[in-house]
C-alpha cells in the first residue's frame, strides 16, 4: 500500500505522480495519495493524474485527509486520521460504498475504530519513522496483534521497511503502507517488487 507523499517525494527530488507511475509499474494495486501542504488546487491536479495512472493499471487510489478531493478526481475512497472529519461525515460527501481508511495509534483508538463504520483501520506508528512524529513512538507488531482478526482490514504503517515486512505479515497485517522507504533506493518500482516479493514469501534469500 504506497503512500505516495509529496512532501517526502519532493525531499527526494522525484515527481509524485512518476513514482505512483513506478509503483503501479512495480506491482501495486492500491496507492494512496498525500500532499499536507498544498493548496486545493494543487492537491486535486496531482490526485487526477494519479488517479488516471492507476486506472491504467486496474489500481485503487485513496486520497489522505480530503473527501473534498476525493469525490471530485473520483478516487476509490479517503484516508483520514484521529483530528479529521468523522467516518460516518466522510462517507456523507463520497458516498456510502467508498473505501474510508481510519488511523489508529493505540489500543483505545482501534477498539472505537473496530466499532465504527471504517472499511479498515490503519495501525501504527508501528517503528519509529520521521514521517509519523506527530503520533508517537513506534509500537512494535503486538500493536497489529491487537487489531488483526477482529473484523476489518488492519493496515500497518510506520517505519516498516523490506527486512521488516514478514515479521508484520506474521503479526495479522492486512497490508503494509510505506512511504519512505519506497525511495530509499531512488527506484521505486524495483523497491515495490521487492515488497511484494516478501509479502508473498518468495524473495530470495
Amino acid at each position: 500500500y504506497p503512500i505516495i507523499d509529496a512532501g517526502v517525494c519532493g525531499q527526494h527530488g522525484l515527481d509524485p505522480a512518476a513514482v505512483a507511475k513506478a509503483c503501479l509499474r512495480g506491482g501495486a494495486r492500491l496507492l494512496q495519495v498525500r500532499h499536507k501542504d498544498a493548496a486545493g488546487a494543487a492537491f486535486l491536479s496531482l490526485a487526477e493524474r494519479i488517479v488516471a495512472l492507476a486506472r491504467a493499471h486496474g489500481a485503487a487510489v485513496i486520497i489522505n485527509d480530503r473527501p473534498d478531493i476525493a469525490r471530485l478526481c473520483g478516487a476509490d475512497g479517503v484516508h483520514v486520521g484521529q483530528d479529521d472529519l468523522p467516518v460516518d461525515d466522510v462517507r456523507r460527501i463520497v458516498g456510502p460504498d467508498a473505501i474510508v481508511g481510519l488511523s489508529t495509534h493505540d489500543e483505545r483508538q482501534i477498539d472505537a475504530a473496530l466499532a465504527g463504520s471504517a472499511s479498515y483501520i490503519a495501525v501504527g506508528p508501528i517503528f519509529a519513522t520521521a514521517t509519523q512524529t506527530a503520533a508517537g513512538p513506534g509500537r512494535g507488531p503486538g500493536l497489529v496483534r491487537y487489531a488483526a482478526g477482529r473484523g476489518k482490514p488492519v493496515v500497518a504503517i510506520g517505519g516498516i521497511t523490506v527486512d521488516r515486512v514478514r515479521a508484520v505479515v506474521e503479526a495479522g497485517a492486512s497490508a503494509i503502507a510505506v512511504v519512505s522507504d519506497l525511495l530509499s533506493r531512488g527506484d521505486p518500482e524495483t523497491r515495490t517488487r521487492r515488497f511484494l516479493s516478501e509479502l508473498s514469501g518468495n524473495a530470495e534469500r
